[in-house]
C-alpha cells in the first residue's frame, strides 16, 4: 500500500488531473483547487525542497495552520452541541477530541503517510507523524478553499465518525494529568523518580517510580521518561480509582 501512494505522489507532480487529484479528492470528499498546496502538506524536510525566494517547502507551517483551523471548528461545534458546558468543560472536552493520540488514529485511517515526499524511508518517522500530516492537510484545505471546506472535512473526517459527547465526558487523556490534580485537591505529596533503566535487552529504557506521600505506589518502563511517566500515572488511577472518581 505504502509503495503504491508513493507511486501516486510521484505521478502526480507532472499531471495536475493526475491520479493524485483522483485520490486526493476521496479523501477531501470535494476537489482540490491548487495542487502544490497539497504537495507542499506532504514534503517532509528532509527533502530540502525551497520555493523561489528560498523559503522552505515541507508542512510543518501548514501543520501549524491546520491545528488553529481544527481547533476553531471544533471549538465551535462543541460551543453549539453543548450549551451548559462551561468553559472548562468546553476545555478539556476539546482537549479529547484534537489530542495527539487521537490525530495520529484519523492520520493512519486516512493512510496519509504513503503519500509523504521524504528522503528519510517512512519507517524512521516517530508515531506522531500521522497526525502532523493530517493538520498539514487541513491546513492546506483553509489556504486552498477556505474556511467552509475546512469546516466540512472536519465534520466529515472527524466529527461524524468520531465526536460521540457521552464516551469523549469519560475518556481520559493524561492520567498524569488527572493524578496530579487529584493530589493537589487532596493536598497529597507526590513525586516522579525517573531513572536510565537498560539492564534487560540493552534498549535505551527508562524506569519510573511514582510516590504519593513518600510512599511508592506503581513503577513502569517505557521507552521515554514522558511514556513511563504515563504509564506509572496509569496504574496509580486504577490502584486509587474509587477515591479519585468519587471526588
Amino acid at each position: 500500500m505504502k509503495k503504491i501512494f508513493q507511486k501516486i505522489f510521484k505521478n502526480s507532480r507532472s499531471q495536475q488531473g493526475g491520479i493524485f487529484f483522483t485520490e486526493l479528492e476521496k479523501i477531501l470528499g470535494f476537489k482540490p483547487n491548487d495542487l502544490s498546496i497539497y504537495h507542499r502538506a506532504f514534503t517532509h524536510r528532509s527533502a530540502n525542497k525551497t520555493d523561489e525566494k528560498g523559503n522552505p517547502i515541507n508542512y510543518e507551517r501548514l501543520e501549524f495552520l491546520g491545528d488553529a483551523m481544527l481547533s476553531s471548528v471544533i471549538a465551535a461545534h462543541l460551543f453549539n452541541e453543548v450549551p451548559h458546558g462551561d468553559e472548562g468543560y468546553l476545555t478539556k472536552m476539546r482537549s479529547k477530541i484534537v489530542s495527539r493520540e487521537h490525530l495520529n488514529e484519523l492520520g493512519r485511517d486516512l493512510n496519509l503517510i504513503g503519500f509523504i515526499d521524504s528522503k528519510v524511508p517512512t519507517s524512521h518517522f516517530g508515531e506522531n507523524i500521522h497526525g502532523n500530516v493530517f493538520e498539514a492537510l487541513i491546513g492546506a484545505i483553509y489556504l486552498d478553499l477556505g474556511y467552509g471546506f475546512c469546516e466540512q472535512f472536519i465534520n466529515r473526517r472527524v466529527i461524524v465518525p468520531y465526536v460521540d459527547i457521552p464516551k469523549l465526558e469519560g475518556k481520559v487523556i493524561s492520567y498524569k494529568s488527572l493524578l496530579i490534580e487529584w493530589c493537589q485537591k487532596e493536598k497529597k505529596s507526590f513525586y516522579y523518580d525517573v531513572y536510565e533503566d537498560n539492564a534487560i535487552t540493552g534498549e535505551r529504557l527508562f524506569g519510573v517510580k511514582l510516590s504519593i506521600d513518600k510512599k511508592i505506589v506503581s513503577k513502569a518502563r517505557a521507552t521515554s521518561k514522558k511514556k513511563a511517566e504515563e504509564k506509572a500515572s496509569q496504574r496509580a488511577y486504577f490502584a486509587f480509582q474509587n477515591k479519585i472518581d468519587n471526588k
